[in-house]
């Protein structure tokens, strides 16, 4: 071995010492400064000797180009989930289970880290393959984006063939940081870091997943040796304990417990420490220890029989509701939100929560001032849960909602279809402009990226716009020197709108804002009258005939319609050259005559990407259930839709399930 093959491997063992030191350990032996300067020397060494590559130095964490698509990676061992209990009374009957089964159980109790699954593959000690569970059969091949992650080892101590099983999230601080800056940039925000660890691990480009900050936990070993003297650890923890000598970050706050009162007593322990934690966990996994007894009890068809996932109950909070603000939605519904003192709630800092209408308030007995229970629905959306009128000093006052928009000052009435709903009728209004032209460029709509609000406020203001036919005849030259633009930011904003034109008729037949049109129907008005000449030609005695359309949505269409601007507006839109012909036709016939409702979050899938792998294999997807719907597919949260469902004898089935029918 020459000597500067020497220097490198030398200099690569030093880096990735450091580097496990630095992100893994959370103890840093030198300076960030002396870590770059080895790092660089690594770098230009690597590059004047390409004849002494490894794909396992700590330089190749992001160097390759970005992907066409993921490629599909079958799990030699099958990545169960587990099953889900609620309350301690249901997590009793598990532990009773087991005392029956085994003389003296004991238990690996664990916090569970809300992020995304994926597994490890080592061969000789070498990381060869990262893929996300999928459907637990087969999942995604992202090793490119794993080798982001700075806890993820890419070669081991020791020259062993393994596979990991571990949880792949985002630090809440890093979180926040992202938001931080998608907000500055006028970027959706994230909604939390569950979803954002997810998104950024399925990146088709790893130097995004890299900006992302993604960090992972080691929580199983999958299969293959810990030891080269082929040595097998009888317990799980002895696996956990093996598994962090060989480089990997494994689960910390972990105990062992041999009563169901110690078991008891840790959920409340990690419970209550929860807001401490640098990173989210929606609950605590209760696992056998001893490996040979896990083997007895064995698998059961989706879940195994040895461990439980104790879920944690939605997180509540009690804060001061300071404020009531009225925004104005895209068709003149006054919606109030609550202004709330910061409250840290289910993985973020939460300042808003919504209150629904009027009506929501008064039931509530809300007042100006209040201490308000929140939480977030499904995890995800703040909403004031209650108010606590023992806790008033005097100083609390009445909230009514405003008789004239906020916006436009027109006087406002409430809703003759829904009497709940305060609404501006004013068609002029500028709130209603603004949102919907936000509308219009939003992902599921348009899909113009680039056009958030604070854009489109922008444009507004300087009288670019003035409708979203406008959009299409903005120049690059024209946004270039507005406010926090530029040249690139311009350019790049003017292709988006140039490549909406393709989104076809069903995205537009959306994007429009026609009142009580969702995606749903949307997609059943483009595949009903498949041009957009032919839909404003429709008629009521038509509309209705549509499966799960009513007279009353029937109305709206034809009101639309029916009115001159906006036919002068569709009329601009064809003239700019958009497609307005249906495009969505289904690939496949797998699912053919069955109708589909989604409800909950997904594991993997946000229910666009459910709905369109449904579609495309001929099945239906619709917002409501009925005796007409073959399935549900429920994820986490999964509300009144399930109960129905339920309740109906409608067959439920999970995201697994969903892409076993899709495979089939």
């Amino acid at each position: 071995m020459s000597e500067i093959e020497k220097k490198i491997r030398a200099l690569r063992e030093e880096v990735a010492y450091h580097a496990a030191r630095y992100y893994r350990d959370d103890a840093p032996e030198i300076s960030d400064f002396a870590y770059d300067r080895m790092y660089a020397e690594l770098l230009e060494l690597e590059a004047a000797h390409p004849e002494f590559f490894d794909a396992s130095s700590p330089t190749q964490r992001v160097g390759n180009a970005p992907l066409s698509k993921f490629e599909s990676v079958t799990h030699t061992t099958a990545m169960n989930s587990l099953s889900d209990v609620f309350s301690f009374e249901e997590l009793g009957e598990f532990l009773s289970r087991m005392e029956q089964a085994l003389p003296q159980p004991v238990y690996s109790v664990e916090p569970k880290i809300d992020g995304l699954s994926v597994s490890l593959r080592y061969e000789n000690g070498k990381l060869v393959t990262g893929a996300t569970r999928g459907d637990g059969i087969t999942g995604e091949d992202v090793t490119q984006n794993v080798k982001t992650i700075n806890t993820v080892p890419l070669s081991l101590t020791d020259p062993l063939s393994l596979t990991v099983r571990g949880e792949v999230y985002i630090p809440r601080a890093t979180f926040e940081s992202l938001n931080e800056k998608r907000e500055a940039e006028g970027q959706p925000l994230l909604a939390n870091p569950r979803n954002a660890a997810a998104g950024s691990l399925r990146q088709l480009d790893p130097r995004v997943a890299a900006e992302r900050g993604l960090d992972i936990f080691i929580f199983n070993l999958q299969e293959g040796a810990l030891y080269q003297d082929a040595h097998a650890p009888t317990s799980h923890t002895e696996t956990l304990s093996r598994l962090s000598e060989l480089g990997f970050k494994v689960l910390m706050h972990t105990t062992k417990a041999t009563t169901r009162e110690a078991v008891f007593a840790h959920i409340e322990r990690l419970g209550a420490m929860r807001d401490d934690l640098p990173y989210d966990i929606d609950g605590v996994v209760i696992k056998i220890d001893d490996l040979t007894a896990r083997q007895a009890l064995g698998e059961g068809t989706k879940t195994p029989r040895w461990a439980v996932a104790y879920k944690f109950p939605p997180e509540q909070k009690k804060t001061t509701l300071t404020d009531i603000e009225i925004a104005v939605g895209r068709t003149g519904v006054l919606t109030p939100t609550a202004i709330l003192s910061p409250v840290r709630l289910a993985g973020t800092t939460v300042s808003r929560a919504t209150l629904h209408n009027a009506d929501f308030i008064a039931e509530k007995n809300i007042m100006l001032g209040d201490t308000v229970t929140v939480q977030k629905a499904g995890d995800i959306i703040p909403e004031v849960v209650c108010a606590h009128p023992e806790l008033r000093c005097g100083d609390e006052r009445p909230f009514s909602m405003p008789t004239h928009c906020p916006s436009c000052g027109e006087a406002v009435s409430r809703d003759n279809d829904d009497g709940a709903a305060v609404r501006c009728t004013n068609s002029a209004c500028p709130a209603q402009l603004s949102r919907g032209i936000e509308h219009f460029a939003s992902k599921n709509a348009m899909d113009i990226e680039g056009l958030g609000p604070q854009v489109v406020e922008l444009l507004l203001k300087n009288g670019l716009i003035g409708n979203i036919a406008d959009l299409y005849t903005l120049r690059a030259d024209d946004i270039a020197t507005l406010e926090r633009m530029g040249e690139r930011s311009a350019e790049n904003l003017i292709k988006a709108i140039a490549a909406s034109k393709q989104a076809g008729l069903e995205r537009l037949v959306f994007a429009l804002g026609i009142r009580g049109i969702g995606q749903v129907a949307a997609t059943a008005l483009a595949a009903r009258y498949k041009t957009l000449d032919a839909l404003m030609a429709a008629t009521k005695d038509e509309l209705v005939q549509i499966e799960d359309f009513g007279e009353i949505t029937a109305d709206y269409v034809v009101d639309f319609f029916s009115h001159s601007q906006n036919r002068a507006l569709c009329e601009r839109l064809m003239a700019a050259g958009l497609l307005t012909e249906a495009v969505a036709a289904p690939t496949g016939d797998t699912l053919t005559g069955l109708t589909f409702v989604l409800t909950g979050t997904l594991p993997t899938l946000s229910r666009d990407e459910a709905s369109d792998l449904i579609r495309k294999a001929g099945g239906k997807v619709v917002s409501s259930v009925s005796k007409k719907t073959s399935f549900v597919v429920a994820g986490e949260a999964a509300g009144s839709k399930l109960t129905k469902a339920q309740a109906l004898g409608i067959n439920v089935i999970d995201e697994a399930a969903l892409l076993q029918m899709l495979q089939a």
